[in-house]
């Protein structure tokens, strides 16, 4: 035999639980839904500013113009750019230095996304320094990077 208690709707006032089914959801689940919802639109927005950016292709790793890409006017400036279908990311490291690193995660092989003054895997959760260098989250090795070379007169980069 049902006891009272067991015929109450999850402790409500309603008693049998049919009434829910005129009522529409029950407010629990409303408000469950509800934070799902904007738990999906806060990730949504996070993923959408240089993560979704797929660099700027180039055709040559001989004389990029820095010029061509105002992030690198200034130290601590990022530059996502494909060469031959390889993401990479060229960081001003000094006034007449710059660093070129894979965006190709060593441990999965997701794309690395710029992430503040760094590198961030969305796969695992890797953090890597400007210069690529691991700095926390899923165990994993450095970056790889590139000879890079920069010719100040001309005001072009080199890669390789």
């Amino acid at each position: 035999m049902e006891s009272n208690q067991d015929a109450l709707c999850g402790g409500c006032s309603h008693q049998p639980p049919t009434e829910h089914a005129r009522d529409g959801i029950g407010r629990r689940t409303f408000l469950a839904q509800t934070a799902l919802l904007a738990a999906g639109a806060v990730l949504a927005a996070c993923a959408a500013g240089d993560a979704t950016d797929p660099g700027t292709t180039v055709d040559s790793t001989s004389g990029i113009k820095v010029s061509d890409f105002p992030a690198l006017a200034s130290v601590g400036g990022i530059a996502l750019v494909n060469v031959s279908g390889n993401p990479l990311a060229i960081v001003r490291t000094g006034d007449a230095s710059f660093v070129t690193l894979s965006r190709i995660c060593p441990h999965q092989g997701n794309t690395i996304n710029p992430n503040g003054s760094g590198f961030l895997c969305p796969g695992h959760g890797a953090r890597f320094s400007a210069t690529g260098q691991w700095q926390g989250g899923e165990r994993t090795s450095n970056m790889r990077s590139y000879a890079t070379s920069y010719d100040a007169a001309a005001g072009t980069i080199t890669i390789g």
